[in-house]
């Protein structure tokens, strides 16, 4: 369960920022409602995750760097943000930081 509630906590991270993305910077306000309860459970649930174990140290990195990665993919995908190769190393980059953080931890 660990690893569900941190996949979780990503995914509603990411859901509310794509959805302060399309919030057009809070103009439309139909979003907040989004935004709001993304980050509430987002936290709320890598709470959980740290309950069952998880150490802050690989749970955060995880967490923070998941999160930017899948945010610059999506928001490249649904609002035409750039992705550049550059980019696209940093988040290779992150991904190898991310395992060597988790190695780390054992």
């Amino acid at each position: 369960m660990t690893w569900l509630f941190l996949a979780a906590a990503i995914g509603c991270e990411v859901g509310a920022t794509m959805s302060l993305r399309a919030s057009d910077g809070l103009r439309d306000k139909r979003w907040v409602p989004l935004i709001a309860g993304g980050y509430l459970a987002c936290f709320y649930l890598l709470t959980l995750a740290l309950r069952e174990g998880l150490a802050i140290g690989v749970a955060y990195g995880i967490w923070a760097a998941g999160g930017v990665a899948l945010t610059a993919v999506i928001a490249h995908l649904a609002f035409r943000d750039p992705l550049t190769r550059t980019m696209g190393t940093g988040i290779a980059l992150i991904a190898v930081g991310v395992l060597l953080v988790e190695l780390g931890a054992h």
